[in-house]
C-alpha cells in the first residue's frame, strides 16, 4: 500500500529514522523490536504507526495497543480524540489485567467450573483494589487478633497489601500461589521467628484464594491466572483472539509482566503487525512485578530489530550528566546483562561539561531550601517567561508538610502549581476527610460520631475563607453529637458574642451547609458515591465554598467518588451495609486504585511530584527540582517484609537466600535507572535541591548526593586537564 502520510500524521514531525518505520509497508507481515533510551521517539514513531494503520485501512477493532498501566496508554487515547485521527475509531487499549478480565467474563461458562469457582452459574465479581482489601481485611482479622505476624511491625492496611501483592507477583511470574511462603523463606537469612511470619503469610493468602473461588470473586491474580490456565487452554479463544487482534503494538514492555511477555511471544508469529517497545534502563515498575529480563527476550521473536539512539529531548548536557552518573554508580562499559536486568549505560557525550545541565542549591535548613527553590521557580517564570507547566518539582516522597510549604512559597509568588501522588492513602487528602466527615454527620443511622477534631477539620476545607481559629471555636459551641440527629446546632442558636467572632459571612455558610445535611438526612440515604456527588454539586463547589477554586480538592473529590462507586457496583446487594464500612476502610488508610484523569490538556501549572510518579508518567519538561538530594530514600527500595520483588520472580533462582550484596546491588541499580528516567525526560538543566538538616532536623549524605559530587568533580578535573593540555598545545 500506498506509504504517503495522511492528514493524521502531518501534524507529527519525524525524523528520518522515525519515519522509515512508521511509513512501512502495511498489509506485509512484520513483527519490529523497537528499542532506545527514554526521549529517542519510540512512543511516538508507535503513536504514527497506529494513525498509519488506521489511514490504510486497518479495522480499528483489529488493533491492539498493549501497556503496562493506563498512564502510559494516554499518548494513544489522545491521538485517537485528535483532529488527525478517523472518525469514530476504537482501538482497545489495554493493560493484561484489562484484557484478561474482557477474556474471564466472555468466556465464564466454559472456564468457571474447570478453574473451581463453586458456583459456576452465576456471574463473576471483578475486584478492584479497594474491594480486594476488603475482604482480604475480614480474612486477616483473626490471624492479626492472635498475633500471628511477630515482630513485624506494619499497618493493618500495609500488611493486608503486601499479602495481595504476594498473589500477583505470582500470578505475574505464573508460578503457584501455594509456593509464595517457601520462596520467602528459603530467600531469609535472618532469625528463625521470620519463617513463622511467612507461613501466616501463606495461609493468608490461600485462605483468601479459597474465599474468591467460593464467592465467584476474582483479583488481579486470579483474574490473570484463570486467563492463562484455562482461557488459553480453550482453542476457540485463542482463535478468537488471534483473528480479532491482527496488529499488536506494545508500548513499555520492560515496565510489564512476564506473563504478558508470554502472551506476546505465543502471539507475534501469527499476527500481521507487531511492534514490540523497549525502553532501555527501564525496569521502574520492577516492584509491581515488571521483568526487563524476560521483555528483551521477545527481541529474539521479531524479524525486524531497530534501536534509537538519538535524545529528541535533552540538551547535551542533561546526557552528559546522566552518563557521568552512571559511572559514578558503576554502570558503564558493555551491557551488563544480570538477573535483575539488562542494563545498557547511557552512551557518552564526549566534549560536553555535565555542570552546565546542573544546578545546585544548598540551604541550612529546609524551610530555607523550599523557600529558595520557589524563588528559583518565580524567577524562571517570571523573569525568564518559562511556562509553569514546563517545570517540575520532584522528590523521593512529597510528604504533606513538604507539599504544604512549597505550596504556599509558590502562590505567594504568584505561580500556579498542582501535585500529583497516586499512591496516596485517600484518608491524606483534606478534600477526602472532609467528604468521609461530612458523610458521617449526615448518616447518624452509622453510628460512626465523628471526634470534634475531624469536624474542625471539614469546616476548614468545606467553607471558604474559615481560618482554623475560628472553626475551632464554631465546632466546640456548634457540634453537639449527644443532642441527636447531624449533631450541629444553627448558628442563629448561638449567642450574638460568640457570632461575632466567627462573622455573620462564614456563619450563614455554615448555615446552609447544615441545612444541606439535615435535609439529606430526614430522607432516604442515596448510594455514598452518590451523596459524596450531590454534596460536591449542591454545596462545595459553590461560590464561598472550598473546593470551588482547588484543583486537587476536586480531583480527590472525584477520586473518592470513583472509589464509593466500584466499591458499590462490586459489593451490590451488600452496599447498605458496606458504606459504613467502606468509609472505615478508607480512613484506616486503604491505598486507592488509581483512576485515569480525563484525557486532555495538562494544567498550566508547576507539577509537584514524587519522582517514581513523574517519571512512569512519560512526561517531558524544561526543567526539574529535585528537592533532598542528600536523602537516602532516594532508589531504595520501600520497607516491604512480608513480600519480595525481586525474590517473587522468575530471574531469581529458588532456594537461594538474599544477600547484603544482592540488597546494594539493586539499590544502586534502581538508583541508575531512577536518575537516567528523570534526565532523560529533562531538555535544560536539573536544579538539586539539599539542605543541610532534613525535615526531621538530621543531617543525611544518601547515595545520590554522594554520586553528583563526584561526577560533578570528576567533569571539573576533566575539565581543568583539558584546558592544561590546550594551554600546553598553544605555547
Amino acid at each position: 500500500m500506498s506509504a504517503r502520510p495522511g492528514p493524521g500524521l502531518l501534524s507529527y514531525e519525524l525524523t528520518p529514522e522515525q519515519a522509515a518505520v512508521v511509513n512501512a509497508p502495511v498489509g506485509e507481515p512484520q513483527s519490529l523490536f523497537l528499542e532506545g533510551p527514554a526521549g529517542s521517539g519510540k512512543t511516538t514513531a508507535a503513536v504514527c504507526r497506529l494513525l498509519r494503520l488506521l489511514e490504510a485501512g486497518v479495522p480499528a477493532e483489529s488493533i491492539l495497543v498493549l501497556v503496562p498501566q493506563r498512564t502510559m496508554g494516554r499518548p494513544y487515547l489522545e491521538a485517537l480524540l485528535g483532529p488527525g485521527a478517523p472518525a469514530g475509531a476504537r482501538v482497545d487499549v489495554l493493560t493484561i489485567g484489562g484484557l484478561a478480565q474482557r477474556s474471564v467474563e466472555l468466556y465464564w461458562p466454559l472456564v468457571a467450573a474447570p478453574a473451581g469457582f463453586a458456583r459456576p452459574d452465576r456471574p463473576p465479581v471483578f475486584l478492584t483494589l479497594e474491594t480486594a482489601q476488603y475482604y482480604m481485611d475480614r480474612l486477616v482479622d483473626p490471624y492479626i487478633q492472635q498475633g500471628a505476624f511477630g515482630e513485624v511491625t506494619l499497618s493493618r492496611q500495609r500488611l493486608i497489601s503486601q499479602i495481595i501483592d504476594d498473589l500477583n507477583k505470582a500470578a505475574a511470574a505464573r508460578f503457584p500461589h501455594e509456593e509464595i511462603g517457601a520462596r520467602l523463606s528459603a530467600a531469609w537469612k535472618g532469625e528463625s521467628g521470620r519463617l513463622r511470619v511467612y507461613e501466616r503469610v501463606q495461609a493468608c493468602a490461600s485462605d483468601f484464594r479459597r474465599y474468591c473461588l467460593e464467592h465467584n470473586l476474582l483479583d488481579f491474580s486470579l483474574q490473570v491466572e484463570v486467563f492463562v490456565r484455562y482461557v488459553l487452554a480453550l482453542p476457540e479463544a485463542v482463535a478468537a483472539l488471534r483473528q480479532r487482534y491482527r496488529h499488536i503494538l506494545a508500548d513499555n514492555v520492560e515496565e510489564d509482566v512476564p506473563v504478558a511477555h508470554d502472551l506476546l511471544a505465543d502471539w507475534v508469529a501469527g499476527c500481521d503487525s507487531a511492534w514490540i517497545i523497549y525502553d532501555e534502563q527501564g525496569g521502574l515498575r520492577t516492584y509491581l512485578g515488571a521483568d526487563p529480563v524476560s521483555a528483551y527476550g521477545l527481541r529474539s521473536r521479531c524479524r525486524a530489530w531497530v534501536r534509537f539512539t538519538t535524545s529528541l529531548v535533552c540538551a547535551p548536557a542533561v546526557l552528559a550528566l546522566a552518563s557521568g552518573i552512571g559511572r559514578s554508580l558503576g554502570f558503564e562499559g558493555a551491557p551488563a546483562a544480570t538477573r535483575f536486568a539488562p542494563a545498557n549505560p547511557a552512551p557518552e557525550q564526549a566534549g560536553t561539561d555535565p555542570r552546565e545541565a546542573a544546578v545546585l542549591i544548598h540551604e541550612t535548613f529546609h524551610t530555607d531550601m523550599v523557600r529558595t527553590v520557589a524563588a528559583y521557580i518565580a524567577d524562571l517564570v517570571h523573569g525568564e517567561g518559562l511556562p509553569p507547566e514546563q517545570i517540575a518539582v520532584l522528590a523521593p516522597f512529597m510528604g504533606d508538610a513538604l507539599r504544604f510549604d512549597l505550596m504556599l512559597a509558590l502562590e505567594r509568588r504568584g505561580v500556579p502549581c498542582y501535585s500529583h501522588r497516586p499512591s496516596r492513602p485517600l484518608r491524606d487528602e483534606p478534600a477526602a476527610r472532609c467528604l468521609l466527615t461530612l458523610a458521617k454527620l449526615a448518616h447518624p443511622g452509622w453510628g460512626l460520631v465523628p471526634p470534634r477534631s475531624d469536624v474542625v477539620h471539614a469546616l476548614v476545607a468545606a467553607i471558604a475563607d474559615m481560618d482554623l481559629v475560628r472553626a475551632c471555636h464554631l465546632a466546640a459551641i456548634a457540634y453537639r453529637p449527644a443532642a441527636g440527629g447531624i449533631g450541629l446546632v444553627s448558628f442563629e442558636r448561638i449567642r450574638p458574642k460568640e457570632q461575632l467572632k466567627i462573622t455573620y459571612l462564614l456563619g450563614n455558610r455554615y448555615d446552609a451547609l447544615r441545612q444541606w445535611l439535615a435535609a439529606y438526612a430526614e430522607g432516604a440515604a442515596a448510594p455514598l458515591d452518590l451523596f459524596f456527588t450531590r454534596l460536591f454539586d449542591e454545596v462545595l463547589s459553590r461560590p464561598g465554598y472550598g473546593f470551588r477554586r482547588d484543583r486537587d480538592a476536586a480531583a480527590a473529590a472525584a477520586h473518592l467518588i470513583a472509589s464509593a462507586r466500584r466499591f458499590r457496583q462490586t459489593i451490590g446487594e451488600q452496599w447498605p451495609e458496606a458504606a459504613a464500612a467502606y468509609v472505615d476502610m478508607v480512613e484506616q488508610g486503604v491505598l486507592a486504585a488509581q483512576y485515569l484523569p480525563p484525557v486532555g490538556v495538562e494544567p498550566r501549572a508547576v507539577l509537584l511530584s514524587p519522582a517514581y510518579t513523574f517519571a512512569m508518567g512519560n512526561r517531558t519538561v524544561e526543567v526539574q527540582f529535585w528537592l533532598n538530594v542528600s536523602s537516602s530514600a532516594w532508589g531504595r527500595r520501600l520497607y516491604q517484609p512480608l513480600t519480595h520483588p525481586y525474590v517473587l520472580t522468575r530471574q531469581w533462582p529458588q532456594g537461594t537466600p538474599w544477600t547484603d550484596a544482592d540488597e546494594d546491588l539493586t539499590n544502586r541499580r534502581a538508583l541508575y535507572r531512577l536518575v537516567v528516567a528523570l534526565l532523560r525526560r529533562c531538555r535544560r538543566c536539573v536544579y538539586l535541591a539539599d539542605s543541610t538538616y532534613s525535615e526531621r532536623g538530621f543531617e543525611e549524605h544518601g547515595l545520590l548526593q554522594q554520586v553528583i559530587f563526584r561526577t560533578l568533580r570528576r567533569a571539573a578535573r576533566e575539565a581543568e586537564a583539558g584546558n592544561s593540555a590546550g594551554e600546553q598545545d598553544h605555547v
